[in-house]
């Protein structure tokens, strides 16, 4: 249905001091904050879990040598969602419109409402990475307690009891990353990059990351997490992130979150020739997710 003169009765007429609504600023990219960026060029992309060989073993002099076997142990699937929305505007309210370009005003509003969308579904793969309605590759979601591996049993990138954001609850965090294995229980090299928190956790983040000294004691300690720069970072904030008392820890382990681009956005216009209604459209099309959990710590807080 075409935007038309009766939904903009007040801008037909002379005498309005100001429009407004349209005008705010908005949170820009803050999905590159947690993901990287790749390109696509098909439907869906795979991207397979290798595992390879265990610690290696002693051998008796005189003895073969022994053999290992590696394999591939999970895939994980990224399918691209084409996201798109229009707007018309008759023939009519384009004309007799007396304070703006419709077209401009309509086409921004249009803008900010393809942005906001790739903010939501960026930021619902943490906001639903406690859930096991949303699993990964490997079976579970992606903050458990029982990720599955070939032969380092289950491992886990969440705190075994929920923990709001503190000194303490980062430390141990910090800890849990540094004891990462990989799919064949050999330890890896994996170092915190920088604290993800939703708005009302920002504050806390601050005092704890940025303070010279131990936040909320009497003791003349150091701040151990900056002064060994263990977030090298720091921290950011997401706002869409829903749960208010939730925080995640980006990692530097590679090929973690990703996020696909299929078709880069897009607008169009077109005139209708009979009606002479005018269409404006975006589109662009896009996937998140996560291949390897390890590329990411949270807790959904206590």
């Amino acid at each position: 249905m075409a935007i038309n003169r009766a939904q903009l009765v007040k801008e037909l007429e002379p005498g309005l001091n100001a429009l407004f609504g349209l005008e705010y600023d908005r949170y820009e990219n803050e999905h590159a904050e947690i993901f990287d960026t790749e390109n696509s060029d098909r439907a869906f992309e795979e991207e397979v879990m290798l595992a390879g060989f265990a610690q290696a073993p002693v051998k008796g002099e005189g003895a073969s040598v022994s053999y290992d076997t590696a394999q591939e142990t999970f895939t994980s699937r990224y399918t691209h969602e084409t996201i798109a929305l229009a707007f018309s505007l008759t023939e009519e309210a384009i004309e007799d419109n007396l304070y703006d370009s419709l077209s401009s005003r309509y086409t921004r509003a249009l803008a900010r409402s393809m942005a906001n969308t790739k903010q939501v579904k960026a930021a619902n793969v943490l906001n639903n990475g406690f859930s096991s309605s949303f699993p990964g590759g490997d079976g579970v979601e992606l903050f458990a307690t029982n990720h599955p591996t070939l032969t380092a049993g289950d491992q886990s990138n969440e705190p075994s009891t929920a923990a709001d954001l503190n000194e303490t609850s980062l430390e141990n965090a910090l800890i849990d990353i540094s004891q990462f294995k990989d799919e064949r229980g050999i330890k890896i090299n994996v170092q915190a990059r920088k604290l993800i928190v939703p708005p009302q956790l920002q504050f806390v983040a601050e005092r704890i990351l940025m303070s010279p000294g131990r936040v909320n004691t009497s003791d003349n300690d150091i701040n151990a997490m900056k002064n060994m720069g263990m977030f090298p970072e720091g921290y950011v904030v997401n706002h869409y992130l829903t749960d208010t008392d939730a925080f995640f820890i980006k990692t530097d382990a590679p090929n973690g979150m990703k996020h696909f681009v299929r078709s880069p956005m897009s607008t169009g216009m077109e005139g209708d020739f009979e009606t002479g209604n005018v269409r404006y459209k975006a589109r662009e099309r896009y996937s998140f997710g996560w291949s390897d959990w390890r590329g990411m710590y949270g807790s959904p807080g206590a």
